[in-house]
């Protein structure tokens, strides 16, 4: 009886420590890949676009691919990985954890509590939704991968442009070039409808005005993000997580 009792003991004491969370490997990284689903090339790219990021603003976005979640709740277990290793600055809480679980096809976006207002739960299930899933679908990990966490980058920084929508209205700057276009056009024919004898106006003295160039009053500079930040951070030492965490947000899905 006591053998029967001490093998159940070890029997339930395995699965606990085979379910438990992956100690965070040593040195750490922000792309923790512990099924191989990225090759080297992918791996490498990954880990220091998110530690080039990390590295400008000190927002921690870890990266975390397992096999399964065992008997956790996708949710509890990013919560349990989030906290444990502390992805985000102590204080700041400013980390964002994107779990995937290949063999059960789950993910799970969990954000620190200073995240959650430029990442909410609706975006965190939108970006499951409209980048990680059909990526995933069309096995291209990586491609989900960069997209999904570019994405972020430009929502935590401020700079997503958020996409166009049925009914959109128009830009403001489209309408007030237009309604110059019509000013410019009355103005020019009350001063030159008006004169003597009837003859035609000519424009280019001076009556009406078209600017010379129109397509530099849309412009803007806006330049790749990604290129000055994602390929930095190469020559800094990530020493570890910073000690933050997460109050709870983010969204799940799978594929």
């Amino acid at each position: 009886m006591f053998l029967v009792k001490a093998f159940i003991l070890l029997f339930f004491v395995n699965q606990a420590i085979a379910q438990d969370i992956p100690p965070q490997p040593n040195p750490p990284r922000m792309l923790n890949d512990f099924v191989m689903k990225l090759n080297g090339v992918e791996a490498e790219t990954l880990e220091q676009k998110l530690r080039g990021y990390r590295d400008s603003t000190s927002t921690e976005i870890s990266v975390v691919i397992v096999k399964n979640t065992g008997d956790y709740d996708p949710f509890d277990y990013g919560m349990k990985i989030f906290n444990t290793w502390g992805i985000g600055k102590k204080g700041k809480n400013n980390g964002v954890l994107l779990l995937w679980a290949t063999e059960t096809r789950k993910l799970r976006i969990i954000t620190g509590r200073a995240a959650e207002g430029a990442i909410p739960d609706a975006i965190a299930k939108r970006i499951i939704n409209t980048i990680l899933k059909p990526a995933f679908q069309s096995n291209q990990f990586y491609l989900g991968l960069d997209e999904a966490t570019t994405e972020m980058f430009q929502r935590l920084t401020g700079e997503f442009k958020a996409d166009a929508v049925d009914g959109e209205e128009i830009p403001f700057w489209v309408i007030l070039l237009v309604m110059l276009f019509i000013f410019f056009i009355i103005y020019g024919i009350s001063k030159g409808g008006g004169g003597r004898g009837g003859g035609r106006r000519n424009y280019s003295d001076g009556g009406m005005f078209f600017p010379t160039t129109i397509s530099s009053w849309g412009s803007s500079s806006s330049g790749s993000w990604g290129s000055s930040d994602s390929g930095g951070g190469g020559g800094f030492d990530f020493g570890g997580f910073g000690g933050g965490e997460s109050g709870g947000g983010g969204a799940g899905g799978d594929y």
